[in-house]
């Protein structure tokens, strides 16, 4: 390193910013570049900080949770059995709502999924809130209420990931 850059480093690492700039751009255009998660934290390479990663832990949290959700009711556990029936609503019905909780579970810990899952369960959520209010506990629909309101911010935050997936969907029909 010559004495210049030891009285001025930032001068250095400015002309190395701007050697950087200069070189010709990545042969792979940024459409074709594969949506990353960040090297270590699971936040977005983007760089936005500290609301990312509350997201992130936001959708392993719901994850772990809605999974649980789905996996009680696949196993016919007496609680969801008994809610179940107080709604009057079958078995099956059961089955199929904690086969799309524990999928949408899966999907939200897959970056590239977790924006559709999210937008899948702000349908499913809002269809649990409405059924609280209306066959169950009033007080308790406000627990899927809130969870709808989380779901739209990580559907909003993996947006990208949305739109990649929706155009490779396109490019396949």
């Amino acid at each position: 390193m010559s004495d210049t850059a030891h009285r001025f480093p930032e001068e250095t690492v400015m002309s190395q910013n701007a050697r950087a700039a200069s070189a010709p751009a990545a042969a792979v255009p940024a459409a074709a570049a594969p949506a990353s998660d960040g090297p270590v934290s699971g936040a977005p390479a983007t760089g936005r900080g500290r609301g990312a990663v509350a997201l992130n832990v936001a959708r392993y949290a719901l994850a772990l949770f809605l999974g649980f959700s789905g996996i009680a009711k696949l196993i016919a556990h007496e609680s969801a059995v008994e809610s179940f029936g107080r709604m009057g609503w079958s078995h099956a019905a059961m089955y199929v709502i904690g086969g799309l909780e524990t999928a949408g579970a899966v999907a939200l810990l897959i970056p590239l999924l977790a924006g559709v899952a999210a937008i899948a369960f702000c349908a499913l959520l809002t269809g649990a809130s409405v059924i609280q209010l209306t066959l169950l506990d009033p007080p308790n629909a406000v627990m899927p209420a809130v969870l709808v309101v989380v779901m739209v911010l990580i559907a909003r935050d993996r947006r990208e990931g949305t739109a990649a997936l929706v155009a490779r969907f396109r490019r396949g029909a």
